[in-house]
Order: structure tokens, then sequence, then C-alpha cells
């Protein structure tokens, strides 16, 4: 993938914020001696006039009632621009750098940001897309003319923005429930009312039965904003590489759930806990991930990313879907390398993060990214270089079947003495236990493209040699990973097998277990675990399909352990015609779902007088 840059250069930003500044001070000097009071900008509620020299200062409270304004006309550039929407991207920044101020952000000697927040903080203004692409090609780019209707009566919501085309929200029957708090931290879970059971109970029905036209009618005329059904359809648009669409379905899912959530449940906390046994709970972190993928895919890793510490925090000791097999990629793509280097050195003493081989690689690669800001100062970039260097060292002795597909994925040739020694070749990852296969095999598929750069490989080559150098001198250190190798590593748990699934990384997924890939899996609920707390059931049925039907053979076949030739018990003249069955069955599927989106027509939510204040989570 093409990457986008993520970060724009200091002389840039600061001259945008001198722009900013002085465009802000030449509007107060011309209105400060009508006597008027500073006047509160639409929709987010910013106020034009506040001064720009002081952002961290809390607004303060008066009696005094509010002096009005006179709107101004607006006035246009000779581009036929106007200055609101000149504006717009000034007021956007002051907006970060008030937020970075109220953030507890430190500064060091040499000028780098330190930030003293909480490891899993989450901002608000990271959770939505639009902001960061914003930053790559600024508003108008990315808004347009949209900007204005954007703003009109829509709920405050912070994990998506409603669109005008999507179903009206009403009441879906999911309600979250406070369970219990101890220690400061509190344990909610979501629940299914009564309407919701049936609907939920029907959409296990239709599954089962794999009747192609089931599934879009249950949106449409039992509950439109059904989780469940959404991340179902949302696979289907992703298989067929309608990634809009797959995207617009997760976003109507996890604005279902938004709109359930408990008054007292907090995304910045970090103290709210869901219970993954809970199946309830499930779609909330399946919907979460898929997005953030999709986000990722998108182009918005800092986005993604931000999304990414949400699911980690909803249950940090458990981590259900194996998210820090991710958080280190997501890192390094959004370019946060101090956030990942500091959360190996937090994290590392209680949860051994060296262990993992995407933290032993991309650890000390991001330790390098750091020694080439030049905004550091010398020592700093020498402290980063060193670790970076003892670091990877220590990756490779324990990982060592990494290097060899590496190079291969980033089509580069390694040396004869590289190449002929046997600590790195074929040896290093036949002998590997299966559970380490597939951690590296994650790893190598997934991050890869991080490694192309010349300069990580001029710096990756001289470490090898030296690895090698402490493989023949018989280091103690070699013989020591290779025993933690053979013993920490007999078999991955479960949570590993189910971000496998849901990453769908073609190297990883070839080396699942026989285990894992001879029972069935559904993209809505992939490896259910196997301590469930089930609240409600639904009754046997009698009558079981006795075959498969194309929609049944499509599902199926987004598993790894999909093989329609060894599936399908029929004779071969039937298994020619399963192929074009199946894609027939899709398509109707898919045109089916299209003209449901496209013709359904909903009536318009009655407009509030305060749409932005706080609404009714019930």
């Amino acid at each position: 993938f093409a990457q986008i840059t993520a970060e724009e250069s200091e002389d840039e930003l600061s001259s945008r914020e001198e722009r900013g500044d002085a465009r802000l001070s030449e509007r107060d000097a011309a209105e400060g001696s009508k006597g008027a009071v500073t006047e509160e900008t639409k929709g987010d509620g910013q106020r034009d006039g506040e001064e720009a020299e002081q952002p961290d200062q809390t607004p303060m409270l008066s009696n005094k009632p509010r002096k009005k304004k006179k709107k101004r006309k607006t006035k246009k550039t000779s581009a036929g621009e106007t200055l609101e929407d000149n504006d717009l991207e000034d007021i956007d920044s002051l907006l970060e750098k008030i937020e970075d101020t109220n953030g507890l952000l430190q500064q060091t000697q040499s000028g780098i940001i330190a930030d003293s927040r909480p490891l899993l903080y989450i901002e608000h203004r990271n959770l939505n897309p639009e902001n960061e692409l914003k930053r790559y090609f600024g508003a108008r780019a990315v808004l347009g003319d949209q900007r204005q209707r954007q703003r009109q009566c829509v709920r405050g919501t912070w994990l998506t923005t409603p669109q005008s085309t999507w179903p009206r929200y009403t009441r879906t029957g999911i309600v979250m429930e406070l369970v219990d708090t101890k220690g400061g931290v509190q344990y909610f879970t979501f629940e299914h009312h009564r309407k919701y059971q049936e609907v939920q109970l029907k959409f296990l029905e239709n599954v089962e039965t794999m009747d192609p036209n089931s599934v879009v009618p249950l949106l449409q005329a039992l509950e439109p904003y059904h989780v469940d059904s959404l991340l179902l359809l949302s696979d289907v648009c992703r298989m067929q590489e309608d990634q809009e669409m797959a995207r617009e379905l997760v976003e109507q899912a996890l604005y279902s759930l938004e709109c359930s959530f408990h008054p007292l449940f907090s995304l910045t906390s970090g103290t709210c806990r869901l219970d993954y046994r809970r199946p309830e709970n499930r779609s909330f972190f399946l919907a979460l991930f898929k997005h953030l993928m999709l986000l990722e895919k998108r182009g918005c890793p800092r986005t993604a990313l931000e999304f990414c510490k949400l699911i980690l925090s909803l249950d940090p000791e458990n981590d259900p879907l194996c998210v820090l097999l991710l958080i280190d990629f997501l890192s390094l793509r959004a370019r946060e390398y101090t956030f990942l280097t500091r959360m190996f050195q937090e994290v590392e003493s209680h949860r051994n993060l060296s262990q993992l081989p995407n933290f032993a690689f991309s650890v000390p690669l991001a330790y390098f990214f750091l020694s080439q800001q030049e905004e550091r100062s010398e020592l700093e970039q020498s402290q980063a270089r060193e670790k970076a260097a003892r670091l990877i060292q220590l990756a490779l002795i324990m990982f060592p079947s990494v290097l060899m597909p590496l190079l291969d994925h980033c089509s580069v040739q390694p040396d004869a003495r590289v190449a002929s020694h046997s600590f790195f070749g074929l040896n290093a990852q036949i002998s590997q236990p299966p559970a380490l296969n597939q951690l590296t095999s994650l790893y190598v598929g997934r991050t890869h493209s991080l490694w192309k750069d010349p300069a990580v490989m001029a710096w990756l080559e001289p470490n090898v040699h030296e690895v090698l150098r402490m493989v023949d001198a018989r280091d103690p250190l070699v013989e020591e990973s290779e025993h933690k190798r053979k013993t920490l590593y007999q078999s991955a748990p479960r949570n590993i097998y189910r971000h496998i699934i849901l990453s769908e990384v073609k190297e990883a997924m070839a080396a699942l277990p026989l285990e894992v890939t001879s029972q069935p899996v559904m993209g809505y609920d992939p490896l259910p675990p196997l301590d469930s707390i089930v609240s409600y059931t639904r009754p046997e049925r009698t009558n079981r399909p006795s075959n498969e039907s194309t929609l049944s053979l499509f599902f199926r076949s987004l598993l790894p352990n999909f093989n329609l030739q060894g599936d399908i018990r029929h004779e071969r003249d039937e298994e020619a015609g399963a192929g074009q069955d199946l894609n027939q069955g899709v398509n109707r599927l898919m045109a089916a779902m299209r003209d449901m989106l496209a013709n359904i027509q909903f009536q318009e939510p009655p407009r509030d007088d305060n749409p932005e204040g706080d609404g009714d989570w019930d």
C-alpha cells in the first residue's frame, strides 16, 4: 500500500499557526473598540475571538448576560473562497493546541514533547478519521460543500459520524448495565431486551439455514440496526471489494451500540471494562476491530491506533482479540514511535512483551526512527541508536526465523555469509514450535512493508553480522534463547487464533493448526470463549438442513480451512457448477443489499434546539 505522509513539517505547521494567530489578532483589534464580547461559532462551540496566546485557559462563568454582535457579511477572496473556509483550518489547529495543553504535555530541553497522560488515554479528536485526513489534505478537500450540512441536527457521538442516509435511530432493545465496581474499575455489560432477543434468534436461524434472501429482509423489516447482521453483511461487502459499503455498515453497528451506552460508561477514562465471555459484549469488540482494520486500509493509521487502544482498554488483562499483536504495527504506521517505546517500557515488566516477535522487532525499529529525527539532541539520537542496536540483536537471537522471510518479502538478497549460515537458515524455521511459527508468520506478513526502506536495511545489516559473531563465539545468550523457544511456545492461546482469523493475514492463516481449521468459524463470532456466559439460548431445531446452499458455501469460504472440492459431497458434475452457483448467490445478496440501502426511505428526525447537547442514551 502507498503510505500517506502522516506529518507535516514543523515549518508548515508553525507558519499555519502564525497565520491563524495573526488573523485572530487582527480581528480582535478591529472589534475590541466596539466593546463586543467574543462570538461563539456554530457547531463546535469554540469562540472565534479567543486569544491564541492563551489556549490553556478555562472559560470563566459569569452571571452577566452576553452581548450579541452583529453578523458580518462573508467576504470572498480573489479565488472565490470565503474567509470562513480559510479560518476553519486555523481553528482546527487551535483546537489541537488547546487539547494538547489540557493533556498534561511536558516539553524536554531538546524541544521534544513528553506525554504524562495515562498510556491508553483516548483522545476524542483521534477517533474521527476526518481529522486525520484533514491534516493530510486540508479541510476543504475532505469536507467540501458538505461542511455545513454535517453540522445540522446530529446526535453527538464519539465513534462514528451519523449520515443523513442512515435509518432513523429508535430504541433497538440493546441496553448497557453497570454490573460491578471494584478498585475504581467499573464493569459493564450489554443486555438484549425481549424484542432484540427475538431478532437475534431469527438471525441465528437464518445463518444456520443459509437462506440468501433472509439476511437483508431481517434488517429491512425487523431491525435496521441489528448489529450482528450489519457486521455479517459488512464482511460480504468487503469480500466483494466494496470497501465503502463495508465501512458504512460497520459504522452503523457502532452507532447503534454507542447509542446504548450507560451514562457512566466512558471511552477515555480507561477504567471501564466489558467481559468478552458474554455474547452481547462481543459485538462491540468485533465492530471496533473491523472498524480499525478498514480505517488502516483507508490510510488512517492514527485513527486506527486510537481504536486499537480503546479495544485494549476494555479488557487489558485478557485482551480477547489480542490487539497487542497489532498495536505495534499501527504505531509505526502512524509514526507514533514515542508511544510504542513508552508502552514497551511500562508494560514489559509484567507482560513480557519482548517474548512476542512483533514487539521484539518493532520496538528497535521505532528507536531507529527516533534516532533519525533531527529535532532531537545529539545525545538523544545516540541513546536511541544504542537501544535500537541492542534490542534488534536480542530479537534476532531470540527469533532467528524472522530474518530470511522478512528479507524475501522485501525483495532483498542477503550476502553470502548470512545466506550460508545455519543460524538463519531453513532449519531455524523448521525447528521452531508451531505456535511460534504462527506469530512470526503474522508479523512478517503484516509489517514487511515497513522494513523496505533502504536506510532500515542499511541499519539492519551490521546488526545481523554482529549476531552471527555472537553465535560463532558460542555466546551463552544464544543457547538460553534456544531453550526459551522450545519451552515457551508449545501452544497458542485461543485469542491469538481469533486475532489471526480476524486479521486475514494469509501467511499466518496458513499456519493455523488443524484443531482450529476443522471447526466452524463465523465472522460475527469467531472462536467464542470456551467459558462463555450465555444469558439466553434459542430452542433446538428439529429439522436441520440436509445440504448447504450457495450462501453457506460463501460464508464458509471466508474461513481458512475452506476447501470447495473436499467439502462438497456430490458428484463431479455437481462440483463443477458449485462455484458458479456460489457467485450467483453472492451477487443476488449484494444486489438486494444495495437496493435496500438505496431505496429505503426514512423520516427526518425533528430538529432539536440544542443538537450538540447531551442526548438521552436510552
